[in-house]
């Protein structure tokens, strides 16, 4: 079981990892050794965590869920199996975390009598501003 909040746990059947050639740095071993994982979890099917958690992580993680419902990472970070696994794994973990904070409702509020000045003050200074930048216009006597 891994242990994502005191509330929720993955069952390690649930992920699927599947070891593929990373690309970039590595020289020779890029070529021979497949380091990058891909790890797969079924959102849609797992029974790991309440629903209002599992449409929170359909939302944050929206390009990485494929239509059938499977959150796919992607981790080639590294040079070695074990660092990339570590790391989709952590990235997975994190996720989760985020989904299950619930979000804080916002609260209209009005603005400060302080800020309305303020803001006041700006305009009228901005007015003044452009008020000497005009032409000076002659007064005509009668």
């Amino acid at each position: 079981m891994i242990h994502v909040t005191r509330t929720i746990a993955i069952d390690e059947n649930e992920i699927q990892e599947e070891f593929i050639r990373a690309s970039g740095p590595g020289g020779q071993n890029v070529y021979k050794v497949a380091t990058a994982v891909q790890l797969r979890f079924d959102v849609a099917n797992s029974h790991s965590f309440p629903d209002e958690v599992r449409k929170r992580l359909f939302l944050l993680a929206r390009k990485r869920i494929t239509e059938e419902g499977v959150l796919i990472i992607d981790a080639r970070r590294f040079r070695s199996q074990k660092a990339n696994r570590r790391d989709a794994m952590e990235r997975l973990v994190e996720l989760i975390r985020k989904a299950a904070q619930k979000p804080r409702i916002r609260r209209k509020t009005k603005p400060t009598l302080a800020s309305k000045m303020l803001r006041l003050e700006g305009k009228q200074r901005r007015a003044r501003t452009k008020r000497l930048r005009r032409p000076i216009q002659e007064v005509a006597d009668g």
